[in-house]
């Protein structure tokens, strides 16, 4: 149930937008967080989330509650049964957003270390501010 706190939260579609910094904030992170991810780099990854994180994948919902909860196996599974050396982006396309949060759709590529594609993924990410920080606060993929 929303409380009148909450509703201050709320945008109408035709009230402000995010701004460009905000976006631009929004797309380095993107950027951060791909970098991150081919690292391995937990602590990088973490920089770029806001928690509590929640993802949705394989038919699963997952809440990171806090830093450090991301699950780091995955890269090692990845690899041992898909031969996942790295990813990138492959399209990144605002969808909208309000003043406090906006929405990405994206699309990554799995590689092997020889450059053979292991599979193209969509998924929606969203971003919200806080007091002008801006932060990755939600994931929903189609892929792993």
């Amino acid at each position: 149930m929303l409380g009148s706190d909450s509703l201050k939260l709320t945008y109408d579609a035709r009230e402000g937008r995010i701004s460009n910094e905000g976006a631009q904030r929004c797309e380095a992170l993107l950027v951060e967080w791909m970098e991150a991810l081919n690292r391995h780099d937990a602590f990088g990854m973490d920089a770029v989330m806001r928690f509590p994180h929640v993802r949705a994948a394989a038919n699963e919902l997952f809440v990171y509650e806090a830093p450090g909860n991301n699950p780091m196996d995955l890269f090692t599974k990845l690899g041992e049964q898909q031969g996942w050396h790295h990813s990138a982006w492959t399209e990144i396309k605002f969808l909208q957003s309000s003043p406090i949060k906006a929405h990405y759709a994206v699309q990554y590529t799995r590689y092997r270390e020889d450059g053979s594609v292991i599979g193209v993924y969509d998924s929606l990410y969203v971003f919200t501010e806080d007091n002008g920080d801006w932060k990755l606060q939600l994931r929903s993929s189609f892929g792993p």
